[in-house]
């Protein structure tokens, strides 16, 4: 049975999808006011690992990702290259996708983007507003957090640090990894010299990143969802504040299961422009690395976990990538094309597989465990059509895997 580590309640349960063989998942895209780095792709690819085990289990699968194209962010970036937002997001959002088939990610079945969504948006503020749960102040619009029942439960927000003066926090987005206590923004009304905006039923302006993600998903799905991903870094507000506005709105959960994956640092440090050490995909293929060996270098390390990058640690999973390969490789030239027979070794390479997938999605001790099956085998021993089932086996395997055929 699969056990995933449940954000919400913090600890390891059971996955039941909520309706029973399909699974509906949703998961927190990327701002596309620049290009995605290594770490975003971590997050990314764990996502694509996970749809991808689910499928191996024999769920279907419907998957949603947005595509932030609208936000302070990127209409400062637009303003300072001197292009229409439109124009900037376009390039970045054909670019990423473009990335994800690269790197042999599922392309997601929905792809929506903010942009396409502000009516929904609309709606649900509109709601909201009936409600009283949010209010106008000089054009904008805010949620009033407190009027929600158990805000801040996904992150496990301590209330008591509340403060009794009211406070509301203007922009999209805010640095760091720390809490705003107050009230978040839904809506930026008109503002004279705004360049993005949209006439609606509310007047004139656009929705606030907070109200994004609850109106892409709404679009799309009905019903809670079996699974809700994205970085830890969501943990702080964003995924909160989705989860707060989507169960003010309608009568059920937002999601059953809540998985968060950690950071990817570089040489222990985080990335940022000021220290110059944003790295991306191009740059590791750039050194010399395959596309196969920089999906693998991401997702081999537990998606809880910290995972960091140095050339000697790239070096290391490098070597542990291609020794696994030769093994496959002396095996597939004993195999024999025409008959396959399962044996033991391919019962065994399910079982682990299975076994350490099963434990919260543990990639690096599964592929361990595919590792140290292989490096035991006495190729020369094996017959050909029992050498052809554990090719056949492992390339099951690596449809959820995708680095090793």
């Amino acid at each position: 049975m699969l056990g995933l580590f449940n954000t919400l309640g913090g600890k390891i349960e059971t996955f039941s999808p909520v309706n029973e063989g399909v699974v509906n998942m949703f998961s927190c895209g990327p701002s596309v006011y620049q290009k995605s780095h290594i770490g975003n792709f971590r997050t990314f690819l764990f996502e694509d690992v996970l749809i991808r085990y689910l499928e191996y289990l024999g769920y279907e699968t419907k998957r949603g990702m947005n595509l932030t194209d609208i936000e302070d962010k990127a209409l400062k970036e637009a303003e300072n290259r001197k292009i229409s937002v439109k124009l900037l997001t376009d390039q970045n959002i054909e670019e990423f996708i473009e990335e994800m088939k690269r790197l042999k990610m599922k392309i997601p079945d929905y792809l929506p983007r903010a942009s396409e969504s502000v009516d929904r948006a609309v709606e649900i503020i509109e709601k909201l507003l009936e409600l009283k749960i949010a209010y106008w102040y000089r054009g904008n619009v805010y949620f009033d957090a407190l009027k929600f029942p158990g805000f801040g439960k996904l992150y496990g927000l301590d209330m008591t640090r509340w403060p009794e003066k009211k406070r509301r926090f203007h922009r999209d987005t805010y640095p760091g990894m720390q809490w705003n206590l107050g009230d978040f923004i839904l809506w930026h009304g008109y503002k004279g010299g705004d360049k993005v905006f949209w006439d609606t039923r509310i007047g004139r302006g656009r929705p606030s990143w907070n109200i994004q993600d609850p109106s892409m998903i709404s679009k799309h799905f009905n019903g809670t969802l079996s699974t809700y991903c994205g970085g830890i870094d969501n943990l702080f507000r964003h995924h909160d504040y989705t989860l707060a506005i989507l169960e003010s709105i309608r009568p059920y959960p937002v999601a059953r299961f809540w998985l968060h994956c950690h950071h990817l640092y570089i040489n222990g440090q985080k990335m940022s422009k000021r220290k110059g050490n944003i790295y991306y995909t191009d740059i590791l293929i750039e050194k010399g690395y395959s596309v196969n060996e920089v999906r693998f270098f991401l997702i081999y390390c537990h998606y809880r976990e910290r995972l960091n990058y140095s050339e000697k640690i790239m070096s290391s999973t490098r070597s542990k990538l291609r020794d696994f390969l030769n093994r496959v490789c002396e095996i597939e030239k004993r195999a024999d094309e025409k008959t396959a027979f399962h044996g033991k070794i391919s019962k065994r390479i399910k079982e682990v597989f299975t076994e350490k997938m099963d434990n919260d999605m543990n990639v690096r001790e599964s592929f361990d465990g595919l590792h140290d099956i292989l490096s035991r085998i006495k190729v020369e021993e094996i017959k050909p059509a029992e050498a052809s089932g554990i090719i056949k086996t492992l390339k099951e395997v690596d449809e959820v895997l995708r680095v090793v055929f």
